[in-house]
């Protein structure tokens, strides 16, 4: 680590709780797709602020937004209405299936409102909620209870009551586990942080018709996946399939904090005043920030251009894995959410892939404990996808030996 880098994580070390594993770099600049540290290394992001950033690190139109709405207006509560807040409502609903919407400042946040909207809606005698093994739905306790990964479960039981996890595509199991205490079912259409996992579009579309069937609602928890990252506005619109509630954030803001319950009217009809809230959910300087990200991407071309950059990395992934047959089995995903799928032994040097990446200035990460994920910003070029692919075969030529 370079003296700058080192200097910022020794201050960072002495007043922050150990929660993250920090990479030794201090990011002091964004532009695009490239990062640049204190020492003014540049870094190809291909993780996007773990597809936060899909525009980009400081897009134009996105930093006028906030630097105008700031100098404006930054905060004065949900007790009153305001401009941006109100038209960012009517481009989530006017895109989308929804009526309603609730804002709050992240996806963890979307989610609790979803898990107590679906509760209320039900009634005091419904309140169970089956998601699926390998999900990740937040930090919160509701929502740590909710994600279908054990790991993040231990040492902060007991967990919240009326969570369970149907085994993964396990169609069967899922409708043995629905009960009359039974109110919804939450899923994400892609699992990201379980590894770039898709479901198949046929189980997804006889979940939706479990739920029509025992009267449960379906949550799709868009995260990760919604807004441009599969290659339309929302994943949902690919699979013939429109859920009850749905939640969105990271990409939302590009890099400003929001998140969002989408739903229609007659289930947020049980939403009334006193029943949710957020003190800073729908910020006017973030809303103004998602306005012009949501601008953005639903211009001409954009999200087929997503889809278009995303068949190529796929293509590149795959003659990767083809190269590389003793650490990689293949690709998969949607969009720009990529996976290169790794072997057993790929498994053991994953995290030591991403480091080597890390050093070539390259920027993905490891998940489910078994793929390299990418999820750069959507506005990637393919001169970039082809500077990724030739540092990705280069540190797999190293693992190799």
């Amino acid at each position: 680590m370079s003296e700058e880098n080192k200097s910022w994580a020794e201050r960072s070390e002495k007043v922050f709780i150990g929660t993250y594993a920090r990479y030794p770099a201090t990011m002091v600049k964004g532009e695009g797709c490239t990062l640049t540290d204190a020492e003014g290394k540049e870094y190809l992001d291909c993780l996007a602020g773990i597809a936060v950033c899909s525009l980009g690190h400081c897009h134009p139109a996105v930093t006028a937004a906030v630097c105008t709405q700031a100098a404006e207006l930054v905060h004065v509560s949900n007790l009153y209405y305001t401009q941006p807040q109100t038209e960012l409502a009517e481009l989530l609903t006017e895109h989308s299936f929804a009526d309603k919407v609730f804002m709050a400042n992240s996806g963890a946040e979307a989610n609790e409102a979803a898990i107590k909207l679906a509760r209320i809606c039900a009634g005091p005698d419904r309140y169970g909620i089956i998601s699926l093994a390998g999900s990740f739905h937040g930090r919160t306790l509701a929502t740590v209870a909710a994600t279908g990964q054990p790991k993040f479960h231990e040492g902060f039981e007991p967990m919240p009551e009326g969570f369970s996890h149907a085994p993964f595509g396990n169609l069967n199991v899922l409708e043995a586990m629905i009960t009359d205490q039974t109110c919804a079912i939450l899923c994400e259409p892609l699992q990201g942080e379980g590894g770039v996992r898709l479901l198949e579009v046929e189980y997804l579309q006889a979940v939706e018709k479990l739920c029509r069937n025992h009267d449960l609602l379906l949550i799709f928890d868009e995260i990760q996946t919604g807004l441009g990252r599969t290659g339309t506005l929302f994943a949902y619109e690919q699979l013939g399939i429109v859920p009850d509630i749905m939640t969105v954030a990271k990409a939302l803001g590009n890099g400003m904090p929001i998140g969002a319950m989408l739903t229609r009217n007659e289930i947020a009809a049980f939403l009334v005043p006193g029943t949710h809230g957020s003190t800073f959910g729908g910020n006017p300087v973030a809303c103004a920030a998602a306005v012009a990200t949501m601008k953005i991407m639903l211009e001409e071309g954009f999200l087929p251009g997503v889809q278009e950059k995303g068949e190529y990395l796929q293509t590149a992934l795959e003659g990767l894995a083809q190269k590389h047959p003793g650490l990689a089995t293949g690709a998969r995903g949607m969009g720009l959410i990529r996976a290169l799928v790794l072997t057993e032994d790929g498994i053991e040097k994953g995290a030591d892939m991403v480091k080597k990446l890390f050093d070539k200035g390259v920027l993905i990460n490891f998940a489910g404990n078994s793929v390299l994920r990418f999820l750069p910003p959507l506005i990637i070029t393919k001169e970039e996808i082809d500077q990724l692919v030739a540092a990705l075969d280069e540190v797999l030529m190293e693992c190799s030996s």
